[in-house]
């Protein structure tokens, strides 16, 4: 599915997962947790953002889906992937995912990849996440992102 762009290989990734989530393309960027809130008219901390990292050993992927108004600690990342962690670079990042930075999804990648979820998503009765480019998200409960990332809440924040 790489030649469809990328909005729509997301939505078809959350119908493969059996969600009834339609993504939303915007009038304005959503590149930042920021951008993303005032776009939508939410808070920063009701976007998912999506930060990869590479771990320094095994070189694999870590996706973080992070709350927007909290910062990911490296240090609690490599706990949870059993080696250290840095932050990827754009060429990785596209490598591992397919997506840009910017419009990175928490779903809908070419391979699956070590998910980590901000606990403190849960917080919040929806949340909204990147629907791969930068100005497509799509809305879900923390619970429904849980499952389809296959992640459970864990303290990530600096």
């Amino acid at each position: 599915m790489p030649s469809l762009p990328g909005p729509q290989r997301v939505a078809h990734a959350l119908r493969e997962l059996g969600l009834a989530v339609r993504v939303v393309e915007l009038p304005d960027s959503t590149r930042t947790a920021k951008a993303a809130a005032e776009a939508i008219g939410c808070t920063v901390g009701e976007i998912a953002k999506s930060l990869v990292f590479r771990a320094s050993r095994s070189g694999k992927p870590v996706l973080a889906v992070m709350s927007g108004s909290n910062r990911a600690d490296v240090e609690k990342l490599a706990a949870l992937a059993g080696e250290p962690v840095e932050k990827a670079d754009a060429a990785f990042v596209r490598q591992h995912t397919g997506y840009a930075i910017g419009g990175v999804p928490p779903v809908g990648h070419p391979q699956p990849l070590l998910t980590l979820l901000d606990e403190d998503l849960a917080r919040y009765e929806t949340v909204w996440a990147a629907a791969g480019s930068p100005f497509a998200v799509f809305e879900i409960t923390p619970a429904a992102l849980a499952r389809a990332t296959g992640a459970s809440g864990a303290d990530l924040k600096e």
